[in-house]
């Protein structure tokens, strides 16, 4: 483990895994890449560079990307393993964590957050403040869990889906890949073709 982290985007996403850093603890410097904000501070945190420069810096820092958009998430945290980055996954003091549950790297797990035992959680994921994930569930790579999801047990979240605030899955239901679950939205069958769902039971737009 390096002592120093780098977080790609200084933004709001970027300004909440610094703060669950600082919370954790583990670095003795946390520092930002971003386009925007370079040369600023944010969190009283220097941003050190542009985004496109991470690999500068991979010797040095741990690296994880702070950017909410699943794909441009999936692609830089790609580009980072192939140039042999040391990405770690953060973990807020407040959450929940189960017996035999995997998370994946870059992957965040914010305040209040729940993953019941025997679930796992890919790469690159956010399961944002105060969400539910309950027993042997699976969420693929680089999903959006929302804040205030409820995820019941024996379900499967594909690949880069966005699970909207506040909506709910309900036990041993399946949603594809690419899938787009609106807020306050309630799942109770399959999904089984990408696209946006809204309502209750959701269905699609």
């Amino acid at each position: 483990m390096k002592r120093k982290l780098l977080i790609i985007g200084a933004g709001g996403h970027g300004k909440v895994l610094a703060d669950i850093a600082l919370k954790v603890g583990s670095w003795r410097q946390i520092a930002f890449l971003d386009d925007v904000l370079y040369s600023t501070k944010q969190l009283g945190l220097d941003v050190i560079g542009l985004s496109n420069e991470a690999e500068e810096y991979i010797d040095e820092f741990e690296v994880i990307v702070g950017i909410g958009n699943n794909s441009i998430r999936e692609e830089m945290q790609t580009k980072l393993e192939i140039e042999g980055a040391i990405i770690p996954s953060l973990v807020h003091p407040s959450a929940t964590i189960g017996s035999d549950v995997t998370i994946g790297s870059g992957t965040v797990i914010m305040a209040g957050g729940v993953i019941n035992c025997c679930s796992a959680i890919g790469k690159g994921t956010i399961v944002n403040t105060g969400a539910t994930i309950d027993h042997d569930c699976i969420v693929e790579s680089y999903v959006h869990v929302s804040p205030g999801v409820h995820i019941a047990g024996g379900v499967t979240v594909g690949a880069r889906s966005w699970l909207g605030i506040g909506s709910v899955v309900s036990n041993n239901v399946s949603i594809t890949s690419d899938s787009i679950v609106g807020a306050g939205a309630v799942v109770v069958k399959n999904i089984l073709e990408p696209g946006k769902y809204l309502g209750l039971p959701a269905k699609k737009a």
